[in-house]
């Protein structure tokens, strides 16, 4: 196992800045003759945690290409912490996977049976009775020495883990169990051929700079490391606002959405409940200070609720979750009342914001 850190500080490089390293389980589900990991109705189990970003990717797009019959999923409890310590403390902050899911060593922790906790199966691990994600790893490799992140995507007949990088299970999603849909699933196209090379550039500086930024803003352990995060942080969120003003469609690339309004909204989201204060991210909030974004952010979350809504979106996961298992930035634990609501309806707007398009459109 990775040592555990002496300090808060081992999070980060040692010039404080904090860095993704790669997910260790990169196989995948195909539709190949002779696949290991052939497409099949419930055979894989999908682990998650609501309050992830990058296992909320693989929620929606769950709902969206209609795998609810095929890949049942479970949810760990929002709280990641062991023998009352946060499990951050364990793990290097350096050596967490990219683009794959939220970091644990030994926290991600099943609920109870006695639990009752909003979102759809939160519940004791179904297929092992495992206590801890951290458990199924094990039981897949004995001597494994990685992190325990969520997504996890296990095979049930081979006792294997498929993946745990969200980005690759997503895509999966978007095409291998085809044979197995109705024909309304199978027409849904999260990544077209027309748009691939555009979405493809944008999932680069959005990972880098939003998605990843807000990390990289709320673990830098230096005031420099913070700064050299927060600022491309928010040029990128103004390069988001920017392209969504200037097209007058509802969604990132047109009238359809894609695999670029799924990778942003998981942050965009979870932003004001949460980056706002807990990550420092307090140049402008989303509601007050991005009037597309928000816009958008609220059309999914509104129009789309299966998905997008509350069939995904818990915000008391989301709002427990990092205020209460980040002790080394939240000592006291301590959850904040606001923004109320988490989520404006549609045709709601903040007083300053609200102000402010008045001016716009007189």
């Amino acid at each position: 196992m990775d040592k555990a850190p002496s300090s808060i500080t081992e999070w980060a490089d040692k010039s404080g800045h904090f860095n993704r390293k790669p997910s260790q389980f990169r196989n995948a589900i195909s539709r190949q003759p002779g696949a290991e990991f052939p497409p099949e109705k419930g055979r894989y189990h999908l682990y998650v945690s609501y309050a992830c970003p990058w296992a909320h990717r693989t929620l929606i797009v769950r709902k969206l290409k209609g795998l609810e019959d095929i890949i049942p999923f479970t949810s760990v409890h929002w709280e990641m912490l062991e023998k009352g310590i946060p499990s951050i403390y364990y793990t290097r902050f350096d050596q967490v996977s990219v683009d794959s899911g939220c970091l644990t060593f030994s926290g991600w922790r099943f609920a109870t049976p006695d639990e009752k906790l909003p979102g759809e199966n939160v519940t004791p691990d179904p297929i092992h009775g495992c206590t801890h994600l951290r458990d199924i790893y094990f039981k897949v490799d004995p001597g494994y020495e990685g992190r325990f992140t969520v997504p996890t995507l296990y095979d049930v007949k081979q006792n294997k883990i498929v993946s745990n990088e969200s980005s690759e299970i997503i895509r999966m999603f978007y095409t291998e169990f085809d044979d197995l849909l109705p024909e309304k699933y199978q027409k849904v196209d999260l990544f077209p051929k027309h748009l691939q090379q555009e979405i493809e550039s944008v999932n680069d500086w959005t990972y880098n700079d939003i998605n990843n930024g807000v990390y990289k803003t709320g673990f830098a352990q230096t005031q420099e490391a913070y700064e050299s995060a927060i600022h491309p942080l928010f040029t990128a969120l103004s390069l988001a606002e920017s392209h969504l003003s200037s097209h007058a469609t509802p969604y990132y690339f047109g009238p359809s959405i894609t695999e670029a309004d799924i990778r942003l909204y998981t942050t965009i989201i979870r932003f004001d409940p949460v980056y706002v204060q807990h990550f420092k991210c307090n140049v402008r909030d989303i509601r007050s200070g991005f009037p597309a974004l928000h816009k958008w952010v609220r059309k999914l979350y509104w129009d789309e609720p299966a998905a997008f809504g509350e069939g995904t979106t818990q915000f008391e996961h989301i709002k427990r979750h990092y205020t209460r298992s980040h002790r080394q930035i939240n000592p006291a634990s301590i959850t904040p009342v606001g923004p109320v609501p988490d989520i404006l309806p549609k045709d709601e707007e903040v007083p300053a914001a609200a102000a402010a398009l008045r001016s716009t459109n007189q």
